[in-house]
């Protein structure tokens, strides 16, 4: 049982459906419905609150959380005490995600590199911290969650940061994080059985618009995923293996990812987050050979031999985005979509519904994933763009630069390469480190 919505839902359930499971939804959230009722039952959280009553009914083999604000509901203590295995970490263990000044007080402990940050309680103590400390900051929700009254506003100076300040929500204060630069990676491994097993590094592309430019959205736009149990960036021996006695004290077992930064200097820790991901959850599920027993065996913290589907170790994942998108204030007509040709990759929807048999309206900002899994990083890259290039609805549109370096801003389209082998099979558009 996945408790979550959208794309993310209906992605891990299909995967798990189609190795012989039985699977079923828990709806966290009042919209992106449609989803995961084409995989299989589903629960509404607002019809039943408490969902310890559906999972009593249900007695689900292995629940699996999109996000950690199940950890914050009232039912949360009932659902430790009943034994379900939960695929995310609990306890103190959880604070790697949860509370971010936690992660960068461990870092420290641990000699792991973090950019400079500060907790500021209220907007004075922000003030003072920009004062005494003249720089460019990130600036981030201490408290991780979707709710959060603060979502991440990249500030590259000074200016801007003070620019900023005045008009944020103090409710659980703010934390300031150096900015340095726009070349980010991530990995993503489990921890079970006091061990660390890499699964993937990729690459997210999280601002609105191609080139890099537009706000930090609420979910990517896109990303590229490797499978890379091998570390082939080094992330892990950096970032997760200094954690491991951590791990074992915490009793950590889940999934775990890191999102790094490479400045001159080397690579440098941006945040933890302790659960599949949204955009590459699915995909992960589709490199393992045996899912559902490789999951379970982790949310029992025991020991694991992970197997990997290797023909086709690259994806590429592009979102088709709603009118207004990112801007959730702007909310346009419930236009309907159009699906010219059958699509041959995975296609995951999110907020849309079906008014009558095969004909979806937009509901809402984000409309459907296309996620291509193909032998080389430029074959899944022009797979997903043939894909997504199949559906239509008014007002909606791609990011049309997925594959392209990160660290440029301004026009670039992935659209350019005619031949996907122009694409070299590294996620990554910097030079591998040294470490």
């Amino acid at each position: 049982m996945v408790l979550g919505v959208g794309s993310f839902s209906q992605g891990i359930l299909s995967v798990f459906k189609e190795n012989g499971c039985n699977v079923s939804t828990y709806l966290t959230r009042p919209y992106a419905h449609f989803g995961p009722q084409q995989v299989g039952q589903v629960f509404d959280s607002s019809t039943t609150p408490n969902a310890l009553e559906i999972f009593d009914q249900q007695k689900p083999d292995l629940i699996i959380p999109q996000s950690i604000d199940w950890a914050q509901q009232p039912w949360a203590p009932e659902l430790l005490r009943s034994g379900i295995p939960l695929l995310c970490p609990t306890g103190e263990a959880l604070l790697l995600e949860r509370d971010r000044d936690y992660a960068r007080r461990l870092c420290q402990r641990l000699g792991v590199p973090f950019p400079k940050s500060y907790f500021a309680p209220t907007l004075g103590d922000a003030i003072s911290i920009l004062r005494n400390d003249r720089r460019g900051f990130v600036i981030k929700n201490p408290l991780c969650s979707p709710s959060s009254p603060i979502h991440t506003i990249v500030c590259e100076t000074a200016e801007e940061t003070e620019t900023w300040l005045p008009r944020l929500d103090y409710r659980e204060g703010v934390f300031l994080q150096e900015f340095l630069g726009r070349a980010e990676l991530g990995h993503i491994a489990l921890v079970t059985g006091g061990e660390i097993h890499s699964l993937i590094s990729n690459q997210e592309y999280k601002r609105a618009f191609a080139g890099n430019m537009g706000i930090v959205a609420g979910a990517p736009l896109g990303g590229l995923v490797e499978l890379d149990p091998e570390d082939r960036y080094g992330l892990a021996k950096t970032f997760l293996h200094p954690l491991l006695p951590w791990f074992r004290e915490t009793n950590f077992h889940g999934p775990v990812q890191i999102t790094a930064i490479r400045t001159p200097q080397g690579w440098s820790a941006l945040e933890y987050n302790v659960r599949l991901g949204v955009t590459c959850g699915p995909v992960i599920l589709r490199l393992l050979k045996d899912p559902f027993r490789t999951l379970l065996a982790t949310a029992r913290n025991e020991p694991i031999k992970i197997e990997f589907h290797t023909e086709k170790p690259f994806a590429c994942s592009i979102t088709l985005a709603g009118q207004g998108y990112p801007y959730t204030e702007l909310v346009g007509p419930q236009f309907p979509i159009r699906i010219q040709e059958e699509l041959d990759c995975d296609l995951w929807w999110n907020e849309v519904t079906e008014r009558s048999p095969n004909q979806l309206y937009v509901t809402g900002h984000r409309i459907a994933d296309v996620v291509a899994r193909e032998r080389t990083l430029g074959a899944s890259i022009q797979k997903a763009y043939a894909n997504i290039r199949r559906l239509h609805c008014l007002g909606s549109y791609y990011r049309t630069d997925i594959g392209a370096p990160l660290t440029c801003q301004g026009h670039f389209s992935a659209l350019s390469h005619p031949n996907p082998d122009q694409v070299g099979d590294t996620i990554t558009d910097f030079s591998r480190p040294s470490l």
